[in-house]
């Protein structure tokens, strides 16, 4: 999953009601979790952070520098969520952090007991296709990019938190639950998707993905790969889009797309060329797909490349 997408930046609070320079805190309480939206507004390191619930986390703007589970720091950005246990020790740097440029992040901590009645709630109703795997929150996946959807959800739960709306606990849980399933998701698309050969005789969806990744200039069908996964094409494509949050078409496309802008990168290829080495045979389509899924046309895409290359 290479794109990112930040949530909403959220207003910043008035310079005269600023507690601290450094993590000003802005604390809003619901019945499964808290929402803390923090503020840096000058540079400062081994700033320390700890909670008592896991904390899941996402870059609104500026730069971190996130020092974790003693392993080599890191840069935290916009579009990344971080996800940290109950009781675990961040380590912070703000290297850029200013007046006029702060940093801002969300920090949701939540309740053990909410995470666990998720997740019990999936197995039981929603069971993974392997019978050896179950849904859990990965914390060897602790920093992830996020999807447009993940970003949505943070969105939508930030609005309801904040919001004074008598029924928001109520709004607030359905978001929390979506929140823990796409963070899930993003994790076992990122645990598949990236490394797969690991998985390739313990899990079919590794398998498929293989496939996919060999084969994007040929018809991939869902027959053809609902036939490799030993699964009815509905319940393949039901199956799939669960455990990883998207379609196998979707994926299909997203994995063309990226394989051509590889070689759209090249200045001996044309258009044309990375339309049919990446599965389009028509070239007006995949330039609609292409900015679908980027912003910008196969054409402009491939004259930045060479703009950027020749400065």
């Amino acid at each position: 999953m290479d794109k990112k997408y930040a949530p909403q930046t959220q207003a910043l609070t008035n310079m005269r009601q600023l507690q601290t320079l450094v993590e000003h805190r802005s604390t809003f309480s619901l019945n499964h979790c808290e929402l803390n939206i923090f503020e840096t507004h000058q540079k400062s390191e081994r700033v320390s952070l700890k909670f008592d619930n896991l904390v899941f986390t996402a870059m609104l703007r500026g730069k971190k520098v996130m020092n974790l589970f003693g392993n080599k720091p890191f840069e935290y950005l916009p579009g990344e969520s971080v996800v940290v246990p109950s009781h675990e020790e961040m380590i912070i740097d703000f290297p850029e952090a200013s007046l006029q440029s702060p940093t801002q992040c969300i920090a949701l901590a939540i309740d053990k007991e909410k995470i666990k009645e998720t997740i019990d709630l999936l197995n039981e109703k929603y069971a993974k296709v392997e019978t050896h795997e179950s849904w859990n929150i990965d914390l060897n996946k602790f920093h992830i990019k996020n999807s447009l959807e993940m970003a949505n959800t943070i969105d939508r739960l930030v609005y309801v938190s904040k919001e004074n709306n008598v029924s928001k606990d109520i709004f607030a849980n359905f978001a929390l639950q979506e929140l823990l399933l796409r963070l899930m998701q993003t994790q076992a698309r990122v645990l598949i998707f990236d490394n797969y050969m690991q998985y390739i005789n313990t899990n079919r969806f590794a398998h498929v993905v293989r496939y996919i990744k060999e084969n994007l200039a040929e018809n991939l069908t869902i027959e053809k790969l609902s036939d490799m996964a030993c699964m009815s094409k509905a319940h393949f494509f039901r199956s799939f889009k669960r455990e990883f949050g998207l379609s196998p078409v979707e994926y299909i496309i997203q994995e063309r797309v990226k394989l051509a802008k590889k070689i759209l990168a090249d200045p001996m290829m044309s258009i044309t060329d990375a339309s049919f080495r990446v599965g389009f045979q028509n070239v007006n389509y995949f330039c609609t797909i292409f900015k679908k899924y980027e912003g910008t046309t196969p054409t402009y895409f491939k004259k930045s490349i060479s703009m950027l290359k020749a400065s």
